[in-house]
């Protein structure tokens, strides 16, 4: 039995070496698209995105992304750390790094492992620790709601400056070709002495 066990978690632990944990995802990312874009770097095996429990469902989302190999997810690593590496057209670039062992909900039991849990009273020693544990979490989860709530104005920013740039090279690009169809970029290059030529 303890050979089984240890066996399982053998296995488990080469699929955490294959797989990767991608974050910084557009909301729009869907399966599909994240094995398109990842299977440049090898074999996408799986790819599961991981549940967003915040109150905000604009939030970017994140991902374990399982590799044929160790050595494509490490390739993947490498490249998304030297290069942005963007999904969807979106402004914010992904993020990779090597999954973890408490990344998976599906981890099986660790061999050998013993937890002992305990409730505890207002007159227990680590009444007061706990207390403050608690109070620390709940305030860095108010942190994290606030830095992620300014991120996304600034993509939100972003995305608008891109559009307008975009919506304005669209008008100098139409600008040109219209000149250019009706003649008008001929005649002027005729007065000017300007020699044009149309690649």
């Amino acid at each position: 039995m303890a050979t089984s066990t240890q066996n399982e978690y053998a296995a488990f632990e080469d699929k955490v070496r294959r797989t990767v944990f991608i974050d910084n995802l557009s909301p729009q990312v869907t399966t599909s698209v994240l094995k398109t874009a990842l299977g440049q770097f090898g074999n996408v095996v799986s790819s599961q995105f991981i549940p967003n429990y915040m109150e905000s469902r604009s939030i970017p989302q994140c991902a374990l992304v399982e590799m044929e190999t160790a050595k494509q997810a490490k390739s993947i690593i490498a490249e998304m750390t030297t290069f942005p590496f963007m999904m969807s057209g979106m402004p914010r670039p992904v993020r990779a790094r090597p999954a973890e062992v408490e990344m998976f909900s599906d981890r099986p039991a660790r061999p050998n492992r013993k937890i002992q849990c305990r409730w505890v009273e207002n007159k227990d020693p680590d009444f007061e620790v706990a207390k403050k544990m608690k109070n620390l979490t709940r305030k860095h989860a108010v942190e994290a709601s606030l830095l992620l709530k300014y991120q996304l104005e600034q993509e939100e920013k972003l995305a608008k400056q891109q559009t307008e740039v975009l919506k304005g090279n669209y008008k100098k690009y139409d600008m040109l070709d219209g000149l250019t169809t009706d003649g008008t970029l001929n005649r002027l290059a005729r007065h000017y002495d300007v020699n044009v030529v149309d690649d």
